[in-house]
């Protein structure tokens, strides 16, 4: 393995962390012009520690975890944005041994929604989420999302979600106030010969047809960079369709936009008639959890 890029930040306008992604030579992304030119965000000194505590913690405690989510799209796209928090990725049987253990040294858990996501609490004001599935239930973190791909982050090594996992977790983010699309098609674009094909499609088995629209969508926004997805698997997508439209129509009448955002298909299960594929209330809590002392 070899280091592939490293990222250094400018000195005041942009996030305190470098990435340095070890990946084999021939998978080495080139880098892709910062969107944002002046990113504003700037952790304040306590939040810094936090995250500089947590990472040290969640390493000491030697239970397999990732970090995900702006972290690792940086790593391989070289796209720069403001983030404000960290997404820890593990396994669904090491998310309490995760919350016990920092339990152990004096840290608040919440177990916020079972079926995929906690957080670890230093105080009101500091946490990160442990997230070991996604959000609307369709697939889990599971061993195939863990590679040798790392990062330098607040000081600390670790592990990112590989860029097959790193898909996986965003097909599913499709809400009026954060879609993860563009996102796709930049990992798919930098990091096309490190993408596991047949693994995405295994994964995605079951939801073809979201992958489908996915990679038409990137297609669409890159016509000279088609052959970046493989021949074989959009061809696959096409026999499936293909087999598909001369089909009756289902029995049961569901709506799966749910899995997109249960927010926005509400009226749908609410007043139209459709069966919900979600199990979420019709009424979603985003308030914070305010925890007592």
């Amino acid at each position: 393995m070899c280091v592939d890029y490293v990222i250094t930040p400018r000195r005041r306008k942009e996030p305190p962390f470098s990435v340095a992604v070890f990946l084999p030579s021939q998978e080495r992304p080139e880098l892709m012009s910062d969107v944002i030119a002046e990113p504003t965000f700037e952790p304040p000194a306590d939040a810094l520690a936090f995250y500089e505590e947590s990472l040290r913690l969640l390493k000491e405690s030697g239970i397999p975890f990732l970090l995900s989510g702006t972290y690792a799209v940086t790593a391989y796209t070289g796209i720069r944005r403001p983030t404000k928090d960290l997404d820890v990725f593990c396994k669904p049987g090491d998310y309490p041994r995760i919350l016990a253990f920092f339990q152990k040294h004096g840290y608040r858990t919440d177990v916020e929604d079972e079926r995929w996501i906690a957080k670890v609490w230093k105080d009101e004001k500091h946490f990160f989420d442990v997230i070991f599935a996604m959000s609307n239930g369709t697939i889990a973190v599971s061993d195939s999302w863990f590679s040798e791909d790392r990062i330098t982050v607040y000081g600390h090594q670790v592990q990112i979600t590989p860029p097959t996992a790193l898909i996986l977790s965003k097909v599913f983010i499709q809400d009026r106030y954060r879609y993860d699309g563009a996102d796709v098609n930049h990992v798919i674009l930098k990091q096309s010969d490190a993408i596991d094909w047949k693994s995405l499609l295994d994964q995605m088995d079951l939801y073809w047809e979201v992958l489908a629209a996915h990679l038409l969508n990137f297609r669409f926004a890159y016509p000279t960079e088609r052959d970046r997805i493989p021949r074989w698997l959009m061809e696959e997508l096409v026999q499936r369709l293909t087999a598909q439209i001369d089909l009756p129509a289902p029995r049961v009448k569901v709506c799966r936009g749910r899995l997109f955002s249960p927010r926005d298909y509400v009226a749908d299960v609410a007043e139209w008639g459709f069966g919900d594929v979600v199990g979420k209330g019709l009424e979603e809590r985003h308030d914070p959890v305010h925890l007592g002392h």
